[in-house]
């Protein structure tokens, strides 16, 4: 069996993760103040946002795959994924400055050209960022320590994101939030990232990642992979869909815009102190069964929205904290697990190349929310909402179901795939005891966990059998 897990000291996993947070200081007001700011500040419209929005998005379907090829295959004494993060901080600066901070009045134009230098920015820094930290130990609960650092610095993050228009004095004038918080990001970005690039180690690399013709035959016969790609993307567009309607649903369902800030410190206040408690729940029975289990928690609490009304603010902020305690987990559980799914690419004989799939995984994420805006704007449209104007009860109520009903059933059927995922603490000892005991010249590919012989297995514990 493998050796005993390797530790990742504090220090580590507080520099590895602190870059999470300027990043979801940008990613709040990105993915929540700013549609409905460029909707009404400047005349788009709603279905126009999120058009423009989804070709941006749909723009991460070539750059999120091929910088994880990329950063797979880079050899420089500064290590695979230091360089590309080097080169997308000044990117990403400069994209959001202008998305942030617009001059004159932008038009659809505009805003497409800098929401493309922005998420192709995001994409060379956060990428192999992501990729990094599924390698910084080959130990299956270690790497939910990992992921729920950095996890825990993003929620943060949104933390000072969602007070900062308190925080900065600038209450409901969204536009002078965002100009505020792009000046602290040319501070924040720099720093967190200098002190990452000094304080943590890049692994060497033992397998060499293989050419991408073969390499795509081996991930396209990775059936948990797929598995956990697709139930990742429908509980992403799951949290896209409320992330991007939020502040409609406050100020038009609950007529209490003023309260949206507060809400929203409950919501992710309430993430980061139930995440311990669930990292402790993963360790007793499997990463997958506790994000199953915080889904359906998330989908219990979310149900009762719908039924909401003007003036039930409290009634909702009791929601906010409820639906908040699975919020840590729903971010650091997932990515812990595709971190195993990666081993059985290796040993299937993919190498070493965490940034092909984390490069999927970015792209699943930011399909998730291109489709949350895509669906979401176009479909208030038709309902006759209107942002700016008072609304029928017919437009409201198709607005807290797309906010809150959608996306339950979205995290139902995310449940149903990840519930008997293959990949537990057994089976991933497994895995990483064939690695181990293999060498970069002779190691027999195994098959993937969709078969009761995917990793060799003893006589109590077996990898069930599940389709793809």
């Amino acid at each position: 069996m493998s050796t005993q897990p390797d530790s990742v000291n504090t220090t580590t996993l507080l520099a590895y993760g602190l870059p999470g947070l300027p990043l979801a200081v940008l990613g709040l007001p990105l993915y929540v103040f700013l549609p409905a700011f460029y909707a009404q500040a400047f005349g788009i419209g709603l279905a126009t946002v999120g058009a423009v929005l989804l070709v941006a998005r749909l723009f991460d379907v070539i750059t999120d795959p091929l910088v994880g090829h990329l950063s797979d295959h880079t050899r420089s004494r500064f290590g695979r994924r230091k360089i590309w993060m080097l080169a997308g901080a000044p990117l990403l600066l400069i994209g959001v400055t202008f998305l942030f901070l617009p001059a004159g009045s932008p038009g659809t134009a505009y805003l497409l050209v800098f929401s493309l230098i922005t998420y192709l920015g995001w994409t060379l820094v956060a990428l192999p960022y992501t990729a990094w930290g599924a390698e910084l130990s080959p130990d299956y609960h270690q790497r939910s320590r990992i992921a729920a650092s950095r996890e825990g610095f993003v929620i943060a993050g949104t933390l000072l994101a969602a007070a900062a228009p308190v925080l900065l004095g600038h209450g409901e004038d969204t536009g002078a939030t965002l100009a505020s918080l792009a000046l602290w990001l040319w501070i924040l970005i720099p720093a967190s990232l200098l002190l990452l690039l000094w304080r943590v180690r890049e692994p060497e690399r033992v397998r060499a990642p293989v050419a991408w013709s073969e390499g795509w035959r081996i991930l396209l016969d990775n059936a948990p992979f797929k598995r956990l790609l697709l139930a990742y993307l429908l509980n992403g567009t799951a949290n896209a869909l409320p992330a991007t309607l939020f502040l409609l649903f406050v100020g038009h369902v609950l007529g209490a815009p003023e309260m949206a800030g507060l809400l929203l410190l409950l919501y992710f206040a309430a993430g980061v102190l139930s995440l311990p408690l669930w990292l402790r729940l993963a360790r007793v029975t499997s990463k997958h069964r506790t994000w199953s289990l915080s889904m359906l928690w998330a989908c219990a609490v979310f149900l009762w929205v719908p039924f909401l009304s003007e003036g039930q603010v409290w009634a909702f902020a009791v929601i906010c904290l409820l639906s908040g305690l699975s919020l840590g987990v729903d971010l650091a559980l997932p990515s812990a697990i595709q971190a195993d799914v990666v081993d059985l690419d290796t040993a299937n004989g993919g190498g070493e190349r965490a940034g092909v799939f984390f490069g999927l995984w970015g792209m699943a994420t930011k399909l998730a929310l291109a489709l949350a805006v895509g669906i979401a704007f176009p479909l208030l449209q038709l309902a006759g909402f209107d942002a700016g104007a008072e609304n029928s009860a017919s437009a409201l109520m198709w607005l807290a179901l797309l906010y809150a009903g959608l996306p339950v059933l979205l995290k139902l059927a995310a449940t149903a795939l990840v519930w008997r995922f293959p990949i537990d603490a057994g089976a991933h000892a497994r895995l990483r005891d064939h690695l181990d005991t293999a060498t970069e010249s002779h190691h027999e590919p195994i098959p993937s966990p969709s078969s009761p012989a995917a990793v060799p297995v003893g006589p109590v514990q077996r990898v069930r059998q599940h389709e793809a």
